[in-house]
């Protein structure tokens, strides 16, 4: 008999052969019933065979039938009675240190445009983009033939303006002159009038035009003024020119590299208006990101900041918060905040993309919980609370910043609660459940 055949297929092999040996038997007594009557011995056989094959459907068909039955309603009130099962997660402490990485874009600590301040005609370049180039270095030559000209005519303004205050001031002295003169005039027709020796009309007279020639040299005086402004003027037109002369000659405004040249020999260019060259100081680099609120009232000037580049993966800079704008965007809710850094060895370069890290330590950070055990109520947020007892009880959360997988909570739960995960409609309030622990931990640890 096979070993692995199961104890109803063996009880079934076993009463067929049972039934072909009665059936042999049967046939036996028919050929000699033929003949002859069937003998005793064959007759208890054939009774043997049947209480066998009794006795076998009993302990082979039977007894393993009732067992299973009872087996299965065992089960049944087993299954009636089990409490629920669900898969909980531990409420725990959000990391120490906050995870705040920031884009943005890389620029010069010191950037500028150079512009023509001559209008002329670009004579000769010496430099070109990527050439780094000191303060005071010669970048470019202008011809501007007008302005020499210009210059030759403000110098003949001033001998012109020099020609007019010599000549107001001879007309001063002659007015103070004359002015003296009727002063003695006027002096001596007094006393002569006093004895009445001169009459009252001549006493008069002399006295009228010896004031009236004050007034004169007092307007001479004011010619005098405004002729010497007048050389003034012409003078410091001149100096206007002689330095727009000397902007004729292009220099570097600092020391730097020249990172656009918009110009070349023969162009023309118009005073304040014609971009030049464009320099940039590389060794310092500065980067400005946007702190959102939540974030803002970490970020202080002085505070360390780690800078890395996609493009250079394993390459971080370091560098740190120069200052911050110490007021929100409104429209945005962002803190305006510069990152320096000193030391890139000519790898970093101004507008590249960069990830900076302010992360800081936090003193009591918050709760974190997974966030597929939350449950958003008209109430408001909640979360299944799995009692010492195995009783649930929804309780209300206050979130705060929300990370996806995780999320933290202001107020609501205790470090070390039992949350049940994705609770379905069974779970109602009070019910007792079975916890059992998620398979992942919770990731808010991690933040």
């Amino acid at each position: 008999m096979n070993d692995t055949q199961s104890p109803e297929e063996r009880l079934q092999a076993e009463i067929e052969d049972l039934k072909r040996q009665l059936a042999e038997q049967k046939r036996l007594a028919e050929s000699h019933s033929a003949g002859k009557k069937p003998s005793g011995k064959t007759l208890l056989v054939v009774i043997v065979l049947l209480g066998a094959l009794a006795v076998a459907g009993y302990y082979f068909g039977y007894l393993p039938r009732q067992r299973r039955e009872m087996v299965l309603a065992a089960e049944s009130q087993t299954n009636a009675q089990t409490l629920p099962v669900v898969n909980v997660q531990l409420v725990t402490r959000s990391a120490n240190k906050t995870n705040l990485v920031i884009p943005g874009n890389i620029e010069a600590v010191t950037e500028s445009p150079v512009l023509a301040r001559a209008s002329g005609y670009i004579i000769k370049r010496y430099v070109d983009i990527g050439d780094r180039v000191k303060a005071g270095q010669v970048l470019a030559d202008i011809d501007a033939p007008e302005l020499a000209q210009q210059i030759r005519q403000a110098k003949a303004s001033i001998d012109q303006a020099d020609a007019a205050v010599e000549q107001a001031q001879a007309s001063l002295e002659q007015g103070r002159s004359t002015e003296n003169l009727l002063r003695v005039t006027a002096e001596r027709n007094q006393k002569l009038a006093d004895k009445e020796i001169v009459s009252k009309q001549d006493n008069d007279t002399s006295r009228l035009q010896y004031a009236a020639q004050q007034a004169t040299v007092q307007a001479l005086e004011k010619a005098v003024t405004a002729a010497r402004s007048a050389a003034a003027a012409a003078r410091a037109n001149l100096d206007r020119l002689n330095e727009l002369q000397g902007f004729l000659t292009v220099r570097a405004p600092f020391s730097g590299v020249i990172t656009l040249r918009n110009i070349d020999t023969g162009t023309l260019v118009n005073e304040g208006s014609t971009l030049l060259y464009r320099v940039a100081q590389t060794e310092r680099l500065r980067t400005y990101v946007n702190v959102p609120q939540a974030d803002a009232g970490s970020v202080h000037t002085g505070q360390a900041a780690v800078l890395t580049i996609p493009d250079l993966p394993g390459r971080k800079f370091h560098g740190v918060v120069a200052r911050t704008a110490n007021s929100l965007d409104p429209t945005t809710r962002t803190l305006l905040v510069e990152v320096q850094v000193s030391e890139t060895g000519g790898v970093m370069m101004p507008g590249m993309y960069a990830e900076v890290d302010l992360s800081v330590p936090r003193v009591d950070p918050p709760l974190s919980i997974p966030g597929d055990t939350l449950v958003m109520r008209s109430t408001g947020p909640q979360v299944a609370v799995v009692r010492p007892d195995g009783s649930v009880h929804f309780t209300p959360i206050q979130l705060g910043r929300d990370f996806g997988d995780h999320l933290e909570v202001l107020g609501g739960l205790a470090e070390g609660q039992q949350l049940v995960v994705n609770p379905s409609d069974l779970i109602r309030e009070g019910v007792k459940v079975k916890a059992l622990p998620a398979e992942k931990p919770a990731s808010g640890s991690h933040s």
